[in-house]
């Protein structure tokens, strides 16, 4: 697959901001532990890479849910295809996602986790694209706030592609 890709944020720009949200997190968390619940696929590199940057103690779970399939565009129906092994009842738990859109997803994730009664519930995006919101979903830690484009690269894929890029990039048309 081939298509003109430009740099939207560079890799150096996610590193320090990375950094700077894993160490708010640490002082919103200073003597608690966390499980961070990475929502798969996309967000597995900001997860990892969060996770290396947050100093209280982190449990790593995942979860896999979806509204897009191979398309451009939500479809609006979210599936849940790989949920938790853990019980989070009583636990502190940041959902950490790639990018919020039109919060459909999230929206229903946050509702189902939250039914599940942990201790506190806040969710971290790497990006955040407010223009696109139809559910309204409230983002704790937010890496970048960005303009109401495709964006590719560090998880973020078009059909699977493109995830492995180290920087987030906009698909030209």
């Amino acid at each position: 697959m081939s298509n003109n890709i430009s740099v939207l944020i560079s890799e150096e720009e996610l590193n320090a901001r990375i950094r700077e949200l894993g160490e708010q997190i640490t002082r919103d968390y200073q003597g608690k532990e966390i499980v961070l619940i990475c929502i798969l696929k996309g967000s597995v590199f900001y997860s990892c890479e969060l996770a290396k940057h947050i100093g209280v103690p982190v449990q790593l779970e995942f979860m896999r849910c979806s509204s897009y399939g191979d398309s451009h565009v939500s479809s609006g129906n979210v599936r849940l295809m790989l949920d938790l092994d853990i019980d989070i009842a009583g636990r502190n738990v940041i959902v950490v996602e790639d990018i919020v859109d039109t919060g459909r997803t999230l929206y229903y994730l946050m509702g189902l986790l939250s039914d599940r009664k942990p201790a506190s519930l806040r969710l971290t995006t790497l990006l955040d694209k407010p223009d696109r919101r139809v559910k309204e979903v409230n983002v704790d830690y937010v890496g970048f706030n960005i303009p109401d484009k495709f964006v590719v690269g560090y998880g973020l894929d078009f059909a699977q592609n493109y995830r492995n890029l180290p920087y987030i990039g906009v698909i030209e048309k």
